[in-house]
């Protein structure tokens, strides 16, 4: 398969989302994880650092990958978050061409335990790591572990191709999100290097940076269902006997959207006015506003179509079975808690204009 040339699809150190635009239709065929490899070597993958001056620019490219499959999206943010995260924290990627993902779940009963190797920041590791996501396609990780007497969680960043791995995908029985490659993974002595100290990950303003991204991402998956209704309204004639119904679908799915768009430009560039803030409150925001849109959008244009773009577009039928999966990232009322103590502990009154 042919691939855009790099000199004519990247004029700046930094992607562009019509960078990506060109590029993606080109790459659809391969696996996703070949995808992010591609992407990765073109330099489509070099985004903005959050809190920088172009949040906005970074959003924009994570929400044009997901509206082209969120599978690769999933592990195209997950590859460009630990490159933020270890800029941040001031850690050079060792292999410039190498691709990332980032694990900090922590499963019940599983954890990844950090031995020092004498070596400085050398360590090995010894554990499982459950929600790899992944797991089978890129070659680097960062991960949280723990380290003996620590009650944070410590980050480290690994070479997958170490022997040492081994991967068990018996447990990943997904229909949407299926092409993610996730596993389980146990090390075994593996070498590792130190990125940070202990609890820097969460502590770090870029935590929630990265946090409010993944709507993006969610609104780019959004995206992908809600231009199968825009399509079908285009075409659709006023003499038909469902179109009235249709437009009151196509009119909540604007409201939505619209909004949604709205307050992802107003959290860009609040991040930006403030890259040193606590985020906590705009990110939980702005992700719930995200999950409550993609629910809206997916009943909506159901609702309105009814079964033939779930039976005879692909696209729409995979971007259906992804999009339930990948918002449950969320944690629902949960968030909607934490968000609004989030809210009550600020010292103005949040929503006069």
């Amino acid at each position: 398969m042919s691939v855009p040339n790099v000199r004519q699809i990247v004029p700046n150190p930094v992607v562009t989302v019509s960078a990506l635009s060109q590029a993606l239709p080109a790459l659809a065929a391969l696996p996703v994880a070949a995808q992010l490899r591609q992407l990765v070597g073109m330099g489509l993958a070099r985004l903005p650092q959050p809190g920088k001056g172009n949040t906005l620019q970074r959003w924009q490219a994570l929400s044009r990958v997901a509206q082209h499959s969120l599978s690769l999206a999933k592990l195209y943010e997950g590859h460009t978050d630990a490159l933020a995260i270890q800029h941040e924290l001031g850690h050079a990627p060792i292999q410039t061409n190498a691709t990332w993902a980032v694990w900090a779940a922590e499963g019940a009963g599983q954890m990844v335990r950090i031995s020092p190797s004498g070596n400085g920041r050398q360590v090995t590791l010894s554990g499982t790591k459950a929600w790899c996501s992944g797991a089978q396609g890129v070659s680097h990780a960062l991960l949280t572990a723990w380290l003996e007497g620590q009650d944070q969680s410590q980050l480290v960043a690994v070479d997958l191709s170490h022997p040492s791995i081994h991967m068990n995908t018996d447990a990943w029985q997904a229909v949407g999100m299926a092409d993610t490659l996730s596993a389980e993974v146990a090390f075994d002595g593996t070498p590792a290097t130190l990125v940070g100290d202990p609890g820097d990950y969460l502590q770090r303003p870029g935590f929630w940076h990265g946090g409010a991204g993944i709507a993006a991402c969610w609104h780019g998956g959004t995206l992908a269902v809600a231009e199968a209704l825009y399509q079908g309204m285009r075409a659709a004639s006023p003499e038909h006997s469902a179109f009235a119904s249709r437009c009151a679908a196509f009119g909540k799915v604007d409201r939505v959207l619209a909004g949604l768009a709205a307050l992802l430009r107003e959290s860009a560039d609040w991040i930006d006015a403030h890259p040193h803030a606590d985020a906590m409150a705009v990110a939980l925001r702005l992700r719930q506003a995200a999950e409550a849109g993609a629910h809206c959008v997916l009943e909506e244009t159901g609702r309105a179509l009814g079964a033939t773009p779930y039976c005879r577009d692909a696209a729409f039928a995979r971007a259906a079975a992804d999009l339930p999966v990948f918002i449950r990232q969320s944690h629902g009322a949960r968030d909607d808690a934490a968000l609004a103590n989030a809210v009550l502990a600020q010292e103005h009154y949040p929503w006069a204009l």
